[in-house]
């Protein structure tokens, strides 16, 4: 009898360890995600491994200048990479190739300055977007080969999976990211 009494001892101290571990790795642990394509160079190239920040989120809001891995709105099972241009209550406008921002701070705009782009890089399209509460505004960094807002609009808060937080592959090109400072 005793020895069924540590047996079930044992395997309820397993159960608990093993929650322990899978519990945080589920909710708090970090996701990879390899890029595809040609749409945030110069910042990542076509098959360069990330890992993904999912925790952050639930605790702050995305902020400019972020790189940002979500689900694609026209198609949830397809995953995007972007920046943050726009955040929630802004209007963005592009023209003369710049992005201006407006909101409650600066209600006459400002102009992004994007030190991420390659020199010359100009953003193409003439529009004036208006977000709401919970929606974003996403660019690539190679604006003349990215599908992004200015095509297929506001990016709503719900498909955003998480931020990028470290370049891991190539190794002669590891970095820990952080947004940019405008």
């Amino acid at each position: 009898m005793r020895s069924f009494f540590v047996f079930i001892l044992e395997t309820i101290k397993i159960v608990i360890i093993s929650l322990l571990i899978v519990i945080p790795i589920r909710y708090f642990v970090v996701q990879p995600f390899f890029v595809k394509g040609q749409s945030m160079e110069p910042s990542f190239d076509d098959g360069q491994y990330l890992i993904i920040d999912e925790i952050s989120y639930r605790f702050d809001s995305p902020e400019r200048g972020e790189v940002v891995i979500f689900r694609y709105p026209n198609d949830p099972s397809q995953y995007y990479i972007k920046r943050i241009i726009g955040l929630p209550k802004e209007t963005i406008e592009i023209i003369g190739g710049g992005v201006i921002v407006y909101n409650v701070e600066n209600p006459s705009g400002f102009v992004l300055k994007e030190s991420y782009l390659l020199e010359g890089e100009k953003t193409s399209g003439t529009m004036k977007v208006e977000l709401g509460a919970g929606e974003y505004f996403v660019l690539g960094d190679n604006r003349a080969a990215s599908s992004d807002s200015r095509r297929w609009g506001p990016l709503s808060e719900n498909f955003i999976i998480g931020k990028v937080w470290v370049r891991a592959w190539p190794f002669e090109v590891v970095k820990v990211f952080a947004a940019p400072s405008y």
